[in-house]
């Protein structure tokens, strides 16, 4: 992988995170327009490295509501803002059970062609559709379309177990886990809120298991090692990283402005035509 395709795939990466058009799948489709061909061990080294650039940039921009979060947390001032993490907490232990439990199972629809891509971003682009049209509904019934609520325990959980199932490329996380909490009911500004929040724990996690492995790696026999795919290169994982948290401070603030007013129905069109393209080059 050269620079450029590192800039461009940083760039794609910042953009779709927070945008409801998968950034996993649109990782996997801008690699097969660049015609990328990399082992899988180093594609997912590089997706976890702009992954959690976009967390960087998520506690970049949240970061006075990221900070008061943990001061109320980690000195246990029970309240609003203690609970409030408790539910984050609660609602990462479905995509939890299913990085420890089916990690393999998930790792094996990358990489394998963008077939299964267009399939999901057809999928995100109806919930995306569905979500507007109840929530529109849901508005004309009220005098105010910021009507919602809070998001509850079990709201946190259902959301949660939307995160878990759009770990597939192509499933939008941030348009699957806003478009649920829409139709639960819940305010919009929230759950985009709450969408972004919750996704840093997965992530780092996911981060902290892949530097594991490298580490294990770094210490297998010189025969073993001879068979592995070499590393990408650490300018390559920097630009990577730094163009991603650049992007995603950009997106991460236009995303909540969008949900605020709510415009994802626009993304659900983006993502038909682009799921029907991925079939077809497929």
């Amino acid at each position: 992988m050269e620079w450029l395709d590192a800039f461009i795939l940083g760039l794609v990466q910042g953009l779709s995170e927070y945008l409801p058009i998968s950034s996993s799948g649109h990782l996997e489709i801008f690699r097969e327009i660049l015609g990328i061909d990399l082992p899988k061990d180093n594609i997912l080294q590089f997706d976890i490295m702009v992954h959690a650039a976009t967390v960087c940039s998520t506690i970049a921009i949240l970061w006075p509501m990221f900070k008061k979060l943990c001061v109320s947390f980690f000195t246990f001032r029970r309240g609003e803002d203690f609970n409030y993490v408790c539910k984050i907490l609660l609602s990462c232990i479905p995509v939890g059970i299913v990085g420890v439990f089916f990690k393999d199972f998930v790792e094996s629809f990358f990489g394998d062609g963008l077939k299964i891509v267009g399939i999901c971003l057809m999928v995100t682009a109806a919930l995306l559709a569905f979500a507007h049209f109840t929530d529109r509904n849901a508005a004309g019934r009220f005098a105010k379309a910021s009507q919602g609520r809070d998001i509850s325990w079990l709201d946190a959980f259902i959301i949660g177990c939307a995160q878990a199932i759009a770990v597939l490329p192509g499933l939008s996380r941030s348009g699957t886990t806003i478009a649920t909490g829409i139709l639960l009911g819940d305010k919009r500004s929230e759950v985009a809120q709450f969408s972004f929040l919750m996704v840093i724990l997965p992530i780092l996690g996911e981060a902290l298991l892949d530097v594991k492995e490298m580490i294990s790696q770094a210490a297998a026999p010189a025969a073993e090692m001879a068979s592995q795919a070499p590393e990408l290169s650490w300018g390559v994982l920097l630009i990577g990283f730094v163009t991603a948290f650049i992007t995603g401070c950009a997106a991460c603030r236009w995303m909540l402005g969008l949900v605020k007013k709510g415009k994802l129905v626009w993304f659900s069109i983006y993502c038909v035509l682009m799921g029907i393209i991925c079939i077809l080059w497929q």
